[in-house]
């Protein structure tokens, strides 16, 4: 892995509607329209992590949506994060629309049926979600650990609304929708990199409109925002969309409840069980 420097590259995403496909990053906008909205995202440097405004006290804030929504998920993966709590997001939504190859390396992907996709954020404007959050060490190696597990996202810093009475905005890291150029080119730039990571599993594409959630992560997902409260699991249920940013995943689940009987594998019980 890199040093942390220059990880965290400024790339840039389209405001999507539901129902619009919309651009990826890079993509030209169509004649005649107004440029989108740009969301502040965290430039190359470490540095910005560290800058009093995202840090205090040598930690960071994240922002967690799907898998980290849960504390047990989140605490395996973060096992030095402190304050565990949840706020509110508005102008970002949640999509299953990227290849995730740990699917692939635990099992669980169903690449026959295009059951392979993992959540990401993306911006709109109308949109409203409730995450988790919760404070991580910010330190390099902190960081390119961080980068190195979340490989194909781009990062933003964003402004989130914390529960309580007295709500404070406080900036936190939040993982959203990239773009296959970028990536390769910021990301697996070193030759056979890409290959490694994807290739070896015939992924030849990774942000995609056409795939749809893998069974085992979104019925964790789906458990660990039930886990949350009623507040939590009807954000996820009417704020998350498939990666035709029409079908909710109320909806989703309602054509085939047998979504909610998919047990993880035995290796995967704890990690994936909401």
């Amino acid at each position: 892995m890199a040093a942390a420097a220059g990880l965290l590259g400024a790339g840039r995403l389209s405001a999507r509607r539901r129902g619009e496909p919309g651009r990826a990053a890079g993509e030209g906008a169509a004649a005649g329209a107004p440029p989108p909205p740009r969301p502040t995202y965290v430039d190359g440097a470490f540095e910005a992590f560290a800058a009093a405004e995202f840090a205090e006290g040598g930690m960071m804030t994240v922002a967690g949506f799907g898998s980290l929504l849960s504390q047990t998920s989140s605490r395996s993966t973060f096992p030095d994060l402190r304050n565990f709590r949840t706020g509110k997001l508005s102008g970002w939504r949640r999509v299953f629309a990227h290849t995730a190859p740990i699917f692939f390396e635990r099992g669980i992907a169903r690449a026959a049926t295009g059951e392979i996709a993992s959540l990401s954020c993306e911006p709109d404007p109308d949109a409203e979600i409730v995450v988790t959050l919760f404070e991580v060490p910010c330190t390099p190696e902190s960081v390119a650990s961080f980068v190195e597990r979340e490989h194909e996202f781009n990062f933003a810093a964003v402004e989130v609304l914390e529960a309580g009475p007295l709500p404070l905005r406080s900036p936190a890291v939040l993982c959203t929708r990239w773009n296959d150029a970028d990536y390769r080119a910021e990301r697996c730039s070193a030759e056979g990199e890409y290959e490694a990571r994807y290739g070896r599993w015939g992924v030849e594409k990774i942000w995609r409109d056409d795939v749809l959630p893998c069974r085992v992560y979104l019925r964790h997902c789906v458990l660990a925002a039930r886990g949350l409260g009623g507040e939590e699991l009807a954000s996820f249920l009417d704020g998350t969309y498939l990666a035709d940013r029409e079908t909710t995943v109320r909806e989703h689940l309602a054509g085939d409840p047998t979504i909610m009987e998919e047990e993880p594998p035995a290796a995967l019980v704890g990690r994936y069980s909401g």
